[in-house]
């Protein structure tokens, strides 16, 4: 269905690039309130789970993370991930250790962190399959390329 009818537009979208853009959005919207919904049975928000992916699937050595790497992995201010990890550390989701350096901590998800997410990755990837199976393999990797020439396109 175009957007157009699944907006109930009455009039096309006269600017090419704009229809184009709001496609991109309307189902950007769309995947972001279906993965909200699955993760709302566990309990977890998107970006609590984006971060516990990120910590078991991008630790340093010492077996995590610090803020500030989480910030620029997940493109948000430091200040919103101060807040995330507080939400997280009091949901016993993820600890925080003072770094040798002492000038920041390290994340590390607890064993309850770990166990959620060995429960809920492997119906994720369900989840994501479900959704993206209207999609062979080629046209898959041809979406990502084409997300990626936008994207070089708004940093260019």
């Amino acid at each position: 269905m175009s957007l157009k009818e699944e907006l109930n537009l009455k009039k096309p979208i006269a600017l090419l690039p704009h229809e184009a853009m709001l496609n991109i959005y309307y189902t950007a919207t769309a995947i972001r309130k279906d993965i909200t919904d699955f993760l709302r049975k566990f309990k977890l928000t998107d970006v609590q789970f984006n971060v516990l992916m990120l910590l078991k699937h991008h630790c340093d050595d010492n077996g995590g993370l610090s803020q500030g790497q989480i910030s620029r992995m997940m493109l948000v201010n430091k200040a919103n991930i101060t807040s995330l990890i507080d939400r997280m550390e009091k949901g016993q989701l993820v600890k925080r250790t003072a770094a040798d350096d002492r000038r920041y901590n390290i994340v590390m998800t607890t064993a309850r962190g770990k166990k959620l997410l060995e429960k809920v990755e492997p119906l994720y990837g369900k989840e994501v399959t479900r959704i993206m199976t209207c999609l062979n393999q080629t046209e898959q990797k041809k979406l990502i390329k084409n997300m990626e020439k936008v994207r070089n396109g708004i940093n260019a």
